[in-house]
């Protein structure tokens, strides 16, 4: 049987370092090629034709989500393993949007990278455990009966926002917030000042007083 060939696109050449020696303990797995940039990444994956791509987001010049969209376009059959430090919402979705059939978190175990590799190959759906919780919490709330929600008292928020104003409301921290919503603290802040700024408040604690005002508890 032929090996799965490779194709390793991260900017860091540490990054390609680890993941090529993640690569070497697998016999049927063969590194086809190395990129440092998006375009190059493009470049490659037509003139290699790999099975698979490992593809880092942060790339100079042209992001890994672009670079994947236009793989894609070119060669569908290419199977894309997103391998990144990131895993919040707008970034898992963008990259399922561009057609990635895998996202495994760069803090992942070697394991975990091989069943991924091994698994897109096949033409499967791979993702780390924490990036599936996200995508399975998701779709558990698009699907799930809707009470008085944020977005309803104020439209001028996105359902994150108004997701978010209500845990505010219940007196949650960022921290907690995160954890539960499976975002980074950094994304939470962002988000929480983007509330703030729509709802014409200056602190938490009157962004709280017109949630609640409004029936969010």
């Amino acid at each position: 049987m032929d090996p799965i060939r490779v194709l390793i696109a991260d900017d860091h050449a540490l990054m390609r370092d680890g993941l090529r020696r993640i690569l070497s303990m697998m016999p049927d797995v063969e590194v086809a090629g190395e990129a440092a940039t998006g375009e190059e990444a493009i470049e490659k994956a037509v003139s290699m034709l790999p099975d698979v791509i490992l593809m880092d987001i942060q790339m100079p010049g042209m992001n890994g989500i672009e670079a994947t969209r236009r793989i894609l376009r070119a060669i569908p059959r290419i199977g894309v393993i997103i391998v990144s430090v990131f895993a919040d919402d707008d970034l898992v979705f963008a990259m399922m949007r561009a057609g990635a059939r895998g996202y495994v978190l760069k803090e992942a175990d070697d394991e975990e990278l091989m069943r991924a590799v091994r698994g897109v190959a096949r033409g499967e759906a791979s993702f780390s455990p924490a990036v599936a919780a996200r995508l399975i919490d998701f779709f558990r709330h698009l699907n799930a009966p809707r009470s008085l929600a944020a977005a309803d008292v104020f439209p001028e928020l996105t359902a994150r926002e108004g997701e978010i104003l209500s845990l505010i409301a219940q007196g949650r921290t960022n921290q907690a917030i995160a954890e539960t919503l499976f975002l980074s603290e950094k994304t939470v802040r962002n988000y929480a000042s983007n509330i703030f700024d729509k709802l014409q408040v200056a602190t938490r604690a009157e962004a709280i007083i017109r949630a609640r005002d409004a029936g969010l508890r």
